[in-house]
């Protein structure tokens, strides 16, 4: 079962704010495995713009993961982390019972801005864990019949990534070369979902640009690539994430209370969230809650 899920456009942080592709939620399904956020941006051309500028927000009860194709995005949060990621490297932050991060681009940067951003749920047993940031520079990479497959997270074919998981999961970036023709292996008990970075390769018999999230469903074995011009492509997998959430603006939850609770401390100045220092301007503030209550959902609406 293949399914084509269409990205949303999103200014983050406010209506003039950088522009991204929303690919997690989508309409129609929530999570991949534990994968239950993804946003797509660029290539962009920084040279006339001030590039990205997301100031300090809060997080609760998830990972974020960023993986850049091109440029640079500085990372500062409350543990005193300060961390340029570039290409190849892997910034990973695990929000626990509550972090607060800023993100942007560095004053001295490259001309084009190009990666993805992606939360991972944390299963209930370890979501209230203290928060952690830690940068992986050296990721694991295997290679055959033109297909390069780096580790961002889990395990793949005997190798595995460095990064911290709780949940059963795979993260990967599938680079091909051009003419490369080649079957994937999959974990049955996975389910999986791709997202093309660059090229148009053809994914089980669907040639896939740059824009959607093609999902691939689970109890498959592997998935056969094949590519015309050299690709690059993102894989998510992981189990099927039974737990319920509830997902309002930054923050991961299991009920509406629990929400009202982390939308306060954040805007009480709580020692929850402590202080991001070295970013030039404001945190973001909350917006306001719904008028109805949030309901926990599952994995697909």
């Amino acid at each position: 079962m293949s399914e084509l899920l269409e990205g949303t456009p999103v200014a983050l942080g406010g209506p003039r704010g950088f522009a991204v592709t929303r690919l997690l939620p989508a309409k129609g399904r929530r999570l991949v495995g534990a994968w239950c956020f993804l946003d797509a941006y660029g290539p962009v051309d920084l040279t006339a713009t001030p590039g990205m500028r997301v100031a300090p927000h809060p997080h609760t009860g998830l990972q974020t993961v960023t993986w850049l194709l091109a440029g640079e995005v500085l990372h500062r949060d409350i543990l005193g982390s300060v961390q340029e990621i570039r290409p190849g490297q892997l910034n990973l932050m695990t929000a626990g019972r509550g972090i607060a991060h800023s993100e942007e681009t560095p004053a001295g940067h490259s001309p084009i801005l190009h990666g993805v951003q992606l939360w991972v749920a944390l299963p209930h047993a370890v979501r209230d864990m203290a928060p952690a940031f830690a940068h992986h520079d050296d990721l694991p990479v295997v290679t055959r019949d033109g297909l390069a497959v780096t580790v961002l997270m889990g395990s793949f074919e005997g190798v595995t990534s460095p990064a911290a998981t709780h949940t059963p999961l795979i993260g990967a970036e599938l680079s091909l070369d051009a003419g490369a023709e080649v079957d994937l292996p999959l974990d049955p008990a996975f389910e999986y979902a791709l997202l093309t970075l660059d090229g148009a390769p053809t994914v089980d018999g669907t040639t896939l640009k740059p824009g959607p999230l093609l999902y691939a469903g689970d109890g498959r074995r592997s998935l056969r690539l094949t590519a015309s011009s050299a690709s690059r492509l993102l894989l998510l997998g992981g189990e099927p994430f039974a737990e319920r959430l509830v997902m309002w603006w930054n923050f991961v939850a299991r009920d509406h209370d629990e929400i009202v609770q982390m939308r306060a401390d954040w805007a009480d100045h709580t020692p929850r969230f402590g202080e991001v220092h070295g970013y030039d301007g404001p945190p973001l503030p909350a917006p306001p809650m719904p008028i109805t209550r949030l309901v926990p959902r599952g994995r697909a609406r």
